[in-house]
């Protein structure tokens, strides 16, 4: 069946150039040809991503045609979609602006309005500017944080927030209606011409710095002492070049020093093995820098400019880097205690995903402040924000994911970056003037709400063969329960596939939508998760573990990840 369809893209008159070039040379490597053409890449709540190339399971114009053709038969059957439109933002990755263009030229064809960003634009900028512009819907061309070789496409509805998993199955149906080849794409300037492309910029940012400002806890404060805070920031060669340093210093904070080699866009990141703000090595060139000229913290985004990674100076003046979890605990207190002290803390929802740091309940519990939990992937925050906006019962004040993806108010539904690095730097001001580091602060932190520490480690199997050592892995923990992690017992288990968890009282119902999550909730309160990644070839493993004394919870923790580990790779490699 794969050979069929490389013979069929070999033999179509529309397949020129590089992609052409690219499938020639592997014509005597049937292995090459099977993982090119043994799937399609898969389309769901987070579109398409995979390697840039040629083939039904990669990246490339053909690729990013069908799929919008696909999406624009199914915008087609929702009332007042050609003229409310379509936002489309890209980032620096490679070809990400081609794909743009492909992306709204196609809708163009079907008579569908889009509103193109002339430049680079980061995924909150986006969220923003379909709720600006009421549109129907927005596409990112964007692959986060992945390495260089790869780009996406992921599809946003009028809410601001991506795709759900049932509106992604639909759009899914009509894409499989479509053809990689034969699909049209208007001609830029006649579609110019109709109304139908329209670029956009300047006057949409402008709303955008301006709506995130009022986000401000002590504005005043910032906008007087801010100039005494040292920052430095590094885009990592992507889309927060412009954005963050400009909502920086709109609110005060002008010693912004940024990393030269890492500033402009370059979608092959040269100077990291992966731009991501995860990854301790991607502060390598901010460390230098930071110590040169002396930096109270460091600030990095990844290539869309969605999350967020940090690094703080130590009493030792070394820089500790700042995990998802301690960053979004960090800011949850923040704005919490900022709330309270100005009396403005009135039915506070905090959102966070049930991977992430159990500090977050306890802050919460603090300050008698709600908090949710909810499946990974930002768009199920972004519906907690809309059950808000719709029942009016809660504020939502703050949301959260371990893997760095933080938003503050409304007016984003996706992971903010550029919000978070304004407000964490907000922080390092507000703190400073009572002579405190962040660091400090977290200190305080454990000392108030106890020590808590997590960590996560990732097992990538690429290709079909990969895919499916990680699905069998899932269906192994299934048949056999784990009962004990490091000696352990396990008290829960949760599995949100089924919606079942089980534990010494019985079975009884998970109320969240249905996912491929086995969690583990442990005698004492440590919990272990295990899940495939939605956007990678990974099989993901998360464990949360707390206690009075902090070489208790790095003893406990590096325990229960070994005896995880042991058993993840048994299922994986066996």
């Amino acid at each position: 069946m794969y050979m069929d369809e490389y013979k069929k893209w070999m033999g179509n008159e529309e397949l020129e150039g590089e992609l052409l070039d690219e499938l020639k040379s592997i014509k005597d490597s049937e292995k090459e040809i099977e993982e090119r053409f043994y799937t399609e890449l898969e389309f769901g709540t987070a579109g398409l991503r995979g390697i840039i190339g040629a083939g039904t399971n990669r990246m490339n114009k053909y690729v990013v045609r069908r799929a919008t053709q696909g999406f624009a038969k199914y915008l087609l059957t929702c009332e007042g979609a050609k003229e409310r439109g379509v936002a489309i933002a890209y980032d620096s990755r490679n070809k990400s602006d081609v794909f743009a263009k492909e992306t709204a030229l196609v809708l163009a064809n079907n008579g569908i309005k889009t509103y193109l960003y002339s430049t680079l634009h980061s995924v909150p900028q986006l969220s923003f500017t379909i709720l600006h512009l009421n549109c129907m819907a927005g596409v990112v061309i964007t692959a986060s944080h992945n390495p260089p070789q790869y780009n996406g496409y992921k599809v946003y509805w009028e809410h601001g927030g991506q795709a759900g998993p049932v509106q992604a199955d639909e759009i899914l149906s009509y894409i499989k209606e479509v053809d990689y080849f034969g699909v049209e794409a208007m001609d830029e300037e006649e579609a110019k011409k109709a109304g139908l492309l329209v670029m956009i910029g300047e006057e949409i940012d402008e709303a955008y710095f301006n709506a995130t400002k009022t986000l401000l806890l002590h504005p005043e404060l910032i906008k007087e002492k801010g100039s005494e805070l040292s920052i430095v920031y590094t885009p990592l060669h992507g889309t927060g070049y412009v954005p963050v340093r400009t909502i920086l210093k709109r609110v005060g904070i002008n010693n912004v020093s940024v990393v030269e080699e890492q500033a402009l866009p370059n979608g092959d990141f040269p100077t990291v093995k992966a731009p991501n703000p995860e990854d301790p090595n991607a502060f390598t060139l901010a460390f230098e820098l930071a110590d040169k000229v002396g930096a109270d913290a460091i600030l990095a985004t990844d290539p869309d400019a969605d999350r967020l990674g940090a690094a703080v100076r130590k009493k030792d003046g070394t820089f500790m880097v700042l995990t998802g979890n301690k960053i979004g605990s960090l800011l949850i207190h923040y704005i919490l205690s900022s709330k309270k002290e100005a009396g403005t803390l009135n039915n506070a929802l905090v959102v966070k995903s049930l991977v992430s740091t159990r500090m977050a309940d306890k802050i919460c519990e603090h300050f008698n402040v709600e908090i949710r939990d909810v499946l990974t992937g930002f768009r199920y925050i972004s519906e907690q924000i809309a059950l808000c906006k719709e029942t009016k019962e809660r504020e939502f004040v703050f949301g959260f994911e371990e893997s760095y993806g933080f938003l503050a108010g409304t007016y984003s539904r996706d992971k903010d970056g550029i919000c978070a690095a304004m407000l964490l730097a907000e922080a390092c001001v507000y703190y400073k003037e009572q002579g405190k580091t962040l660091y400090d602060v977290l200190v305080e932190m454990y000392e108030t709400y106890g020590y808590y520490d997590e960590s996560v480690r990732s097992y990538t199997l690429e290709g079909k063969e990969g895919i499916e050592r990680i699905g069998n892995a899932m269906v192994m923990l299934r048949k056999n329960p784990p009962a004990s992690f490091a000696g352990v017992e396990v008290v829960r288990t949760e599995d949100f596939a089924s919606g079942i968890c089980k534990d010494a009282g019985g079975e009884s119902e998970i109320k969240l939508p249905r996912s491929n999550v086995l969690r583990y909730l442990l005698d004492g309160g440590a919990w272990i998760a295990i899940r495939p990644s939605g956007t990678e070839p990974k099989l993901k493993v998360y464990i949360g573990a707390n206690a009075e004394k902090e070489n208790e919870v790095k003893e406990l923790l590096d325990k229960l990840m070994s005896d995880a580990d042991a058993l993840l790779k048994s299922l994986l490699y066996a």
